[in-house]
Order: C-alpha cells, then structure tokens, then sequence
C-alpha cells in the first residue's frame, strides 16, 4: 500500500480487516512501529471521530502528530497549475506538499465536496493534488466522493456483529436539512460490495448514486420493503447527483423509527455519525444501535491502515 485513498489500494481486504481487530484487541501490539515517524494531518473541513481516531491510533503506534486545520492555521492554498496568484491564496499546494513531506512520514488529508460542479467534485482536485506533489504517503480522511477510513470501520463493525455468513445489508436514505455529499454513501457501497452480502439501496426517487459505485446492488424506492428481513440498517442522507447537489426531498416519512426495524430479522441500526436525531432516525432507534462501536472502530481501522503504510516507509 503506497496510499490510502480507496478500496483501490487494498490488496486483501480480509488481511486489513483482521489486522484491525487484532490492533482491538492490543492496541499497543506494535508500539516500537512508529518510532521516529510523524504523521501530519491536514483539515480543511470540520472533524471529531476522525480526527481523535487517527491521533489515537497514530500514538498507540508510537509516531508523533501533528495538525493543520488548513486556511485558519497556514496560509490559503492555490490548487491551479500555472495560475498567477494575485488573489487570496497565498501557497501553492506544489510548495505546500513539498514542505509537508520534509516534516512528516505520513500526511492525511481530509476535504469535502463543494456541491457545486460535479465535476470538479468527482475529480478529486485537492487529494490528487497532494498525491501528485508530495513525497510520502498520502491517507484519505474523507475526500470530496469517498470516506475509506469509514467505511474500512463499518465493514470490520459488521463482520464481527453479523450473525448470517451472508448478511443483508440496506443502504438507506435518510432526511436531512442541509446539503450533503455523496462520500459516504458511495464510499460504504464500494466496500461492502467487496464483502459476501446482499446489498439493497433505499432511496427516494432522484437520489440515485452514480453507477460506478452502484454495481450489483438492488435498488428499491420503497423504504420499509427494502428493510425486509434486512440484518444491518445503514442510514446515510445524500443529496442529489443527478441534479448535482439539490435538496429534492426532506420527507420526514423517510425518517427511521422503531416500526420500520422491526421489518427487519433483528436488523442493526449503523450511521458514521454525527447524526441529527429525530431526523434520520429516532432516538430509539439511535440509542439501540451500532454508531458507538462504528466510531471505536474507527480508531482501528485507521491503525491497521498506518501500520501497513509504515512497513513500506
């Protein structure tokens, strides 16, 4: 693994996940492994979960950290190749990586989409800047049309809760006030999919994802038909991709509830949080769940991904 950026860079998704769940169960296994190493994390957008857990996860390997909320800590980044900067920004990422990579061994970086030109979004402009402009590896702490780290997270949290070899798995749409990215849904269907399941999605009419992330997964428009005999229930909003960015429905009758999981065989309830309760799902259906045990997840799953990029430092 020379990045982490997608399932792409994965070559045996069951070795990560078992390396992941052996870092749960001695988090200090390797703890000589970074020794001497720096992880610089770089922040352009608000974090909690994947901020606390790469930190943690980077100490309990014995690397030091450093982090830069990006534009309030450093100075305004350029990402234009030969543009003439006489504007706000003030560093050109070219400079900006090139510095990064003298001072750490690992960068990680995390960015959204900006919900406005698809695709500007989906080329991934700020990440493969890094990747192109840096000189270590570079790790995806969410990028404009992928969350890995999460996702990574969520499929050790079902492979050690399922309880059928060949679990049911809904993705489900859920409402929302605000304008979200696609990344986390499409991010959790690239690697479930990669997992022995039954995928579904469940979403209102105009919130199909694009289909490069969408293969062999049935669709439903029908929310409580989809949670049919499902074992995990996995709660996500997105906004539209097709009418890139709008908000065409925040029908509260997508809302989950108690009623809607009890279609399911015993079904648990998954989000990668923060979650807005009584919105996407209630507080019963929240307080009953996986959404703790997917954020400790996180932890380890963002050490097993360092462990194996410090091997090839």
């Amino acid at each position: 693994m020379n990045n982490f950026l997608s399932i792409d860079d994965v070559t045996n998704l069951e070795a990560l996940v078992a390396s992941a769940r052996n870092f749960k169960q001695n988090p200090y296994a390797k703890k000589q492994q970074g020794e001497g190493k720096t992880l610089g994390l770089l922040f352009m957008n608000p974090s909690l979960r994947t901020r606390l857990s790469t930190q943690r996860a980077a100490y309990n390997l014995g690397m030091n950290v450093m982090v830069i909320n990006v534009n309030q800590d450093s100075w305004q980044l350029e990402f234009e190749d030969g543009s003439v900067m006489d504007g706000s920004s003030v560093e050109h990422v070219k400079d900006a990586a090139a510095v990064f990579s003298q001072y750490c061994d690992i960068i990680g970086i995390r960015t959204f989409a900006g919900l406005v030109d698809r695709l500007v979004d989906y080329q991934e402009k700020v990440l493969h800047a890094f990747v192109k402009y840096a000189q270590v590896p570079i790790v995806s702490l969410e990028s404009a049309t992928l969350h890995p780290l999460q996702s990574l997270a969520d499929v050790i949290t079902i492979e050690e809760t399922k309880t059928r070899s060949k679990p049911k798995v809904v993705l489900s749409w859920a409402p929302h006030p605000k304008a979200l990215p696609q990344a986390v849904a499409n991010s959790f269907l690239q690697w479930v999919s990669e997992t022995d399941c039954d995928l579904m999605i469940a979403h209102p009419e105009g919130y199909n994802l694009s289909s490069d992330f969408c293969s062999g997964a049935a669709i439903c428009h029908n929310q409580e038909e989809a949670f049919i005999d499902a074992d995990f229930i996995y709660a996500k909003n997105w906004s539209s991709y097709e009418q890139y960015g709008k908000v065409l429905c925040t029908d509260p009758a997508w809302t989950i509830n108690q009623e809607k999981m009890s279609l399911t065989n015993n079904g648990q309830f998954m989000h990668c949080l923060p979650l807005r309760r009584n919105v996407v799902a209630t507080d019963e259906v929240v307080d009953h769940s996986l959404v703790l045990v997917q954020a400790k997840n996180r932890l380890f799953a963002a050490q097993a991904v360092l462990d194996q990029l410090l091997s090839t430092l």
